[in-house]
C-alpha cells in the first residue's frame, strides 16, 4: 500500500483520511469496492470495473453521486502521484451516511475512497487446497464485491495457514465457485471452463475479459471436474491470470495455452500516452 490516498477528490496521506465512525459503512460494512491492475500507469478495465461498480451499489441501495469521468479523473491523478508503472488500485464506495439503528437518521452520502499498492507477487507454483467454508448463492451478497468481505479473508487466511496461496470454495450444493480472492478456470479434454455465475461466484473483470476474447464454457460442476482436468488457471485484477501448479493432492502439469498471453505485461516505463 501507498503514502497517500484519494478521499472524494482530494489527495491525503493515509493518516489524514476521515471517515464517520458512526454510519452504515463503518458499522455493518455497507460499501462496494473493485480493485483496478494498473499497467504502465494505465487503469486497466476500468469501463468493466465502474460498470460492476454501479450494478453492485444498487443492489445494495449505495447512491452515487458523481460521474465516472469525474472517478477516472480521480484515479488517474492518484496513479501519478502515488503509484509506479504497474500495480493496482482499489476503488471504494461507502456509505457514510447516518446508521438508523444508532443515530435514527438514515440519510444516504456516498465516500469515494481509492487507495493504490503494488501488484500482487505469487509463486511460480501456485498450489490451491479445497476450502471448508462454502459459498451461498442464494444470499443477497453473492455475486457482489461488497465491503463485508471477511467470508472470502477467512477462507484464504485459513489456506495460507496450510501452506498453501489460495483455496477453491465450493456452494452449498457442492459446486465449484471460485477462489477465495479470484475467479477459476480449468482446461479439460482440450476445452476450457469456468464456473456459472449461478454458483455464486463473482462475475470479475478479468473473468469477463477472458469469456470476451476466448471460448470458454461456463457451467455448473463438481470439484470432480478440477481433479479430471489437464490445467487449471485463477484469476483476478490483483493477481492477472496465474497457472495453478496443485491443487490438494492433484498435480498439473504446465501448459502454453492462450489465457495466458491475454495480459499485458509488466512494464517499466508508460505504456500509452496520456
Amino acid at each position: 500500500m501507498q503514502k497517500v490516498a484519494s478521499l472524494n477528490g482530494n489527495i491525503v496521506n493515509h493518516d489524514d483520511a476521515r471517515l464517520p465512525v458512526v454510519s452504515s459503512a463503518a458499522l455493518y460494512g455497507h460499501g462496494v469496492f473493485t480493485t483496478v491492475a494498473v499497467y504502465g500507469g494505465e487503469p486497466f478495465l476500468i469501463e468493466k470495473h465502474w460498470r460492476r461498480l454501479n450494478e453492485n451499489a444498487q443492489k445494495l441501495g449505495i447512491d452515487i453521486e458523481v460521474s465516472f469521468e469525474q472517478v477516472e479523473a480521480w484515479l488517474r491523478q492518484l496513479i501519478d502521484a502515488d503509484l509506479a508503472d504497474d500495480g493496482r488500485a482499489r476503488i471504494t464506495l461507502l456509505d457514510s451516511g447516518g446508521a438508523g439503528l444508532w443515530t435514527g437518521n438514515s440519510a444516504k452520502k456516498t465516500e469515494i475512497l481509492i487507495v493504490t499498492g503494488e501488484r500482487f507477487e505469487r509463486p511460480d507454483k501456485f498450489r490451491l487446497t479445497k476450502s471448508p467454508f462454502t459459498i451461498n448463492s442464494t444470499s443477497p451478497l453473492a455475486g457482489v464485491k461488497s465491503c463485508s468481505y471477511l467470508e472470502h479473508l477467512i477462507a484464504y487466511e485459513n489456506a495460507k495457514r496450510q501452506g498453501f496461496d489460495e483455496a477453491v470454495r465450493l456452494n452449498e450444493r457442492g459446486e465449484v465457485a471460485s477462489a477465495a480472492m479470484a475467479n477459476v478456470f480449468w482446461l479439460r479434454n482440450g476445452k476450457l471452463f469456468t464456473s456459472d455465475l449461478a454458483t455464486g461466484c463473482l462475475g470479475g473483470t478479468t473473468r469477463e475479459f477472458i469469456l470476451e476474447n476466448l471460448k470458454v464454457e461456463e457451467v455448473s460442476a463438481g470439484v470432480e471436474e478440477l481433479l479430471s482436468a489437464s490445467a487449471m488457471f485463477v484469476c483476478s485484477a490483483g493477481i492477472g491470470i496465474k497457472q495453478v501448479a496443485s491443487l490438494d493432492e492433484k498435480h498439473f502439469g504446465a501448459v502454453d495455452h492462450e489465457i495466458l498471453h491475454l495480459l499485458p505485461p509488466k512494464t517499466k516505463t508508460r505504456m500509452f500516452a496520456k
